[in-house]
């Protein structure tokens, strides 16, 4: 495994539901800076993680995996509606993908390798992060987003969003704040952090 020979920063990229987080994502990998996405890994190694399988198996039963296929439904209806569960799960999930992030980490040549989660600040994560990058817009643009996207109703995006916590609480711990509104122009913002985190002013 590759290891860089310099000093190498993780940025984490957060965000609300329907802030845009990705589509900053996507501009930072336009430039060439590598991106690894948390919620698409989490995904993975549920999947190919043995460890994380024994584990998962061992919390809600064998029927979590039919053969070498997670078992999403039975795993849903398992956590739903019980926070024990749902927390326990996580705790499982979250070191698993922290290890695939690490190994992917290591084998990146950029200097600045970013991560793009949902839950940062919710799981504590973000303190294991050089910066954090919050992506923000406002409420009823990011509603809007969701419900085009996901085809969900106005209380169904809501229902989403009140297990996040607000934006207002997110930006008393963020590094610095993308502006993803509307009438937000994305590129200057995404150039003006790629400045300051390459002299070292966040």
């Amino acid at each position: 495994m590759a290891t860089p020979a310099f000093a190498q920063q993780s940025i984490g990229i957060t965000g609300g539901i329907g802030s845009g987080k990705s589509v900053v994502c996507k501009v930072l990998e336009s430039l060439g800076y590598p991106v690894f996405y948390a919620d698409t890994a989490a995904k993975k190694v549920m999947q190919e993680d043995e460890q994380l399988r024994r584990e998962i198996s061992a919390l809600l039963g064998t029927e979590s995996y039919l053969g070498a296929e997670v078992n999403r439904p039975f795993i849903a209806a398992k956590i739903f509606g019980s926070d024990e569960l749902r927390t326990a799960l996580n705790a499982l999930v979250h070191p698993a993908v922290w290890r695939a992030f690490d190994a992917w980490k290591a084998e990146q040549s950029q200097p600045l390798v970013f991560n793009e989660s949902a839950l940062m600040f919710e799981t504590g994560s973000y303190k294991r992060f050089d910066c954090i990058v919050l992506v923000t817009a406002p409420e009823e643009t990011r509603i809007e987003r969701v419900m085009q996207r996901d085809g969900l109703s106005r209380d169904e995006v809501l229902a989403r969003m009140a297990k996040q916590w607000p934006d207002t609480a997110k930006m008393e711990l963020a590094d610095k704040i993308i502006l993803n509104g509307p009438d937000d122009k994305l590129v200057p913002q995404v150039l003006e952090l790629l400045s300051a985190l390459t002299e070292g002013t966040i």
